[in-house]
This record gives structure tokens, sequence and C-alpha cells, in this order.
């Protein structure tokens, strides 16, 4: 037997891993698609590559339109981490499929468009450079074409929540934050329960003292529960609440409502309904045994006996 000290004490365990928990032997590598089938593949938003020139504060925009109203159809919505955290608002221009003819209407639109070519082709790198030839557009595109959940890169480790949040395909997302297009309620609600932050904790690089999430390494190595179809809209129920309650405080930011000083009681509340109806579905597996007092030691053992079933390592 080997011993392991956690904030419960001394205990005597039969194996102690790489990650210092009381578990078979394995490490959790980069995979470029999730280890469960159900679950919705991850990607990151669109890469501007501009120096800012197709980025618009709210004070930009207003100015533009004031002097170009011609541009209006070509302005959105832009989320990039910290525009969501703190809730801020930023625009950006969105050329995709948009007529030249239209473009060279507006001569504002287009002195941005001739900055990027120039930052482009100031580059070093070729890539970059060959990028000039488009420069109306961002350099890499990934936009939904319906609703998506945004993850935050990073996240503060005086956070118990990581702050998660769904958008319309009307905002465009930074290449700054990860995406999950597709995503439904019962998988927003899984990503922010207990359960998930408990693996990320685990398996998230750290940037200084902030939590890294990784698309390849936590997400793509998470084990999602197989819940019943009434377990799956109690749920379900449970993230509706959380977003109800969110709403309820349109001005806070999200580093607000998630700072443990200043969490609101119900929406602290919502989450602890939300632990207890994800770890019941996981409880009703063969192999897991979960309660709503499992502690994250606990949860991150039993998902990585449960990893170690699902794919041998």
């Amino acid at each position: 037997m080997k011993k392991i000290y956690t904030h419960e004490g001394l205990k005597l365990v039969e194996n102690i891993n790489f990650y210092l928990k009381p578990a078979p032997n394995f490490f959790i590598e980069a995979r470029k698609t999730p280890i469960c089938d159900d679950a919705p593949e991850i990607t990151t938003g669109s890469m501007p590559a501009d120096n800012g020139n197709l980025i618009l504060t709210i004070e930009e925009r207003d100015e533009l339109l004031k002097r170009e109203q011609k541009a209006k159809k070509f302005i959105k919505s832009f989320v990039g981490a910290e525009d969501f955290i703190q809730r801020k608002t930023r625009y950006c221009l969105w050329l995709v499929n948009a007529k030249p003819d239209d473009i060279k209407k507006c001569p504002l639109v287009m002195k941005r468009i001739e900055a990027v070519k120039e930052f482009r082709l100031a580059s070093k790198r070729n890539a970059t450079k060959r990028l000039a030839d488009s420069p109306s557009l961002f350099a890499e595109i990934r936009q939904p074409t319906g609703n998506y959940i945004i993850v935050p890169r990073h996240s503060s480790e005086n956070r118990e929540y990581v702050p998660l949040g769904f958008m319309s395909s009307d905002t465009i997302p930074s290449n700054a934050i990860s995406i999950i297009p597709n995503a439904t309620l019962y998988h927003f609600v899984v990503l922010t329960s207990r359960v998930h932050l408990a693996w990320m904790r685990a398996t998230a690089g750290r940037l200084k003292s902030d939590y890294r999430y990784s698309n390849t390494v936590v997400y793509n190595n998470f084990v999602w529960p197989l819940p019943s179809e009434k377990q799956k809209s109690k749920i379900e129920a449970t993230a509706q609440k959380i977003l109800d309650v969110r709403a309820k405080f349109p001005e806070s930011s999200f580093a607000s409502l998630y700072n443990p000083l200043t969490m609101p009681p119900e929406l602290l509340k919502a989450h602890k309904a939300n632990a207890a109806a994800v770890c019941e579905a996981y409880e009703s597996e063969a192999d897991c045994r979960f309660s709503k007092d499992i502690s994250e030691e606990e949860i991150v053992n039993a998902l990585m006996n449960r990893r170690v079933g699902c794919q041998p390592v």
C-alpha cells in the first residue's frame, strides 16, 4: 500500500499516478477529437490577424456609422475572452460574402482593409504575407452557423465555477476563446458542473495562477455521463435555471457574478442543484460511485478510472 495526503488527511491506497491521484497509471495526452462519441467537437474562434483594423470599439462603430451608414451591414458583434468575462461590447467588420461594389462604396471601410493588407505584407511570416491577398477577411474563419457555447481559455483560480455562455451566430468569436458549435443545454450544464470543473482543475495547464483550458487535453479527454431521458431532462432544467438567474443581472459582469464574495445566493443555489443532477447521472452507472457530497478528488479519481475503461492507455 502507498500513502497519499489529502485535505482529509493520510490515506492508504494501492496506487498513486502521475497526477498524484489514487488511480491507474496513465498519461492524458492531447486528443484531436472527444473521447466520447456523443460529445460535440470543440474548436477556437476566428483569428483576425489584422493589427486591430477589422475590430471596432463602441465609439469607433458609432463614428463609422455616423460618417458611413452604408457600412452598417458589414458590422457584427465581436467577442473575445475579456469581452465575455467582463461583458464588454466590441464589434468587427465581417466581410464574408460581401459584394466588392458594396465595399467600394464605403471609403472608411476600404481604408481599414488597406491597413490590414499593409500589416500582413510587413509580416516576417510567409503564411501571413499570403493572407494579404484577402485583406477584407479574417485570417482564419470558424464561424458557427447556429448557436454555440463560449468557453473562456483562461479563468481565475479564485472562481469555483468557470463562466460559460451561449452565443448566437450573429456574434463573431475571436481565436482567444474556445467554442462548441451545435451544443445544447445538456452540454452547457455538464460543462458547468462540479464534475467537469474538478476534471479541469486536475488536468488544465496554468498561466501564472489562472487555469488554462485546453481543448485537446481537458475537453477531449473528459468522460461524459450516460443519463437516462428522465435524468437528462432534470439536468437541462438546472441549466435553464442557471441561465434564468444570470439573466436577472444583465449589467453585472461574469467576473462579478462568479466572484465567491459577490456571487448571488440564488445563482450559487442553481449551480448546486446542477451539481446534484449531474452527479446523479454518473452515480447511476455501474462503475461510478458519485453522491452529492463527493469530493473533487473522488470525482477526478472516478473519471480517471472510467477514462481508462473507455480507452486503454
